[in-house]
């Protein structure tokens, strides 16, 4: 039997109203790429084709208007539900999700209040921190959902992918290797700075710390001043303006690992359900209509590419 999640269906009848993918996502308080996905999921569970793609703009296809209208009803009896159940349904649950800050805080954060909109009796906590306390936390029971990046790739992850990993530079950068590499970072835990070590280390270069900043504002404007290079995910590179230095003299960087770690509980289905939703977007190769530039950019620029497109 296959189950249809509403905030599918709720989706899909905000972009059968407004006749815009961008719109719907400006009304649901998403980003356009987590409609698309979305669109793209319900689609698979229906084995259908909802929209015209022969014609312009958004048209449903004559079974994309009566699964619409269906979703109508569905919605609107869950509604009901909701609202006769009221106090009665008892405490509300909580969720709490882990995440790293700057790699998929806006995406993250953007899922978890669709979620909050669409499960009125769940209470959901996102908490932004590094993977390894963030997965400690999970073990132990004190978070439900992790979002993390890892330098090997996980065993025991719901979802889980490489990353391609970069030099960055700004545009008068320049590097003499039989000097200390300098290295721009979070610090000395940090996954990018490990990264950039281990890569160094092999190619026999010293390396020196130039800049240490907890955000990831501060880092890029080192790196765009030439203060030092850094590594960085390669999709994130051009959504903040940076370079990146393939043809340099420093060393090949290896790949991370991001993974969606979940962790056993009574609500698992429904952890299971947002762990699917935030893969449907971050993952590279989810779909290859969405716009990385709109999934790493920050918060700000995505709702002004949105408005700009609407």
């Amino acid at each position: 039997m296959t189950n249809i999640p509403t905030d599918l269906l709720r989706t899909l009848v905000a972009v059968a109203d407004l006749r815009s993918f961008t719109k719907a996502a400006l009304s649901l308080g998403v980003t356009q790429p987590a409609v698309s996905a979305q669109i793209k999921r319900l689609q698979g569970l229906l084995t259908s084709e909802l929209f015209d793609r022969s014609t312009p703009g958004v048209t449903l296809t004559p079974q994309g208007e009566r699964i619409v209208a269906y979703a109508r009803r569905m919605l609107s009896i869950n509604d009901q539900i909701i609202e006769i159940g009221g106090e009665s349904l008892g405490p509300a649950r909580t969720i709490r999700v882990g995440a790293p800050g700057d790699f998929v805080a806006s995406v993250v954060s953007t899922i978890v209040a669709q979620f909050r909109v669409q499960h009125p009796g769940v209470r959901f906590v996102l908490r932004m921190g590094a993977y390894e306390p963030l997965i400690n936390d999970l073990r132990e029971g004190d978070i439900d959902l992790v979002v993390g990046l890892s330098p090997h790739e996980p065993i025991d992850a719901r979802h889980h992918w490489p990353e391609q990993m970069c030099w960055t530079r700004g545009e008068n950068t320049k590097i003499d290797v039989n000097r200390p590499i300098p290295i721009v970072s979070y610090g000395e835990k940090s996954l990018n700075r490990a990264v950039s070590i281990s890569a160094l280390k092999k190619a026999g270069l010293q390396y020196e710390d130039s800049f240490i900043c907890p955000s990831f504002l501060g880092l890029s404007g080192a790196v765009a001043a030439g203060l030092g290079v850094m590594a960085l995910v390669r999709r994130r590179v051009a959504a903040f303006g940076l370079v990146a230095w393939d043809n340099g003299p420093l060393p090949k960087l290896d790949d991370i690992y991001c993974g969606i770690y979940v962790r056993e509980s009574e609500n698992y289905a429904l952890l299971d359900e947002l762990a699917d939703a935030i893969t449907d977007v971050l993952k590279p190769d989810a779909d290859t209509s969405l716009d990385v530039f709109d999934v790493f950019a920050p918060s700000h620029r995505i709702v002004k590419a949105a408005t700009s497109a609407a």
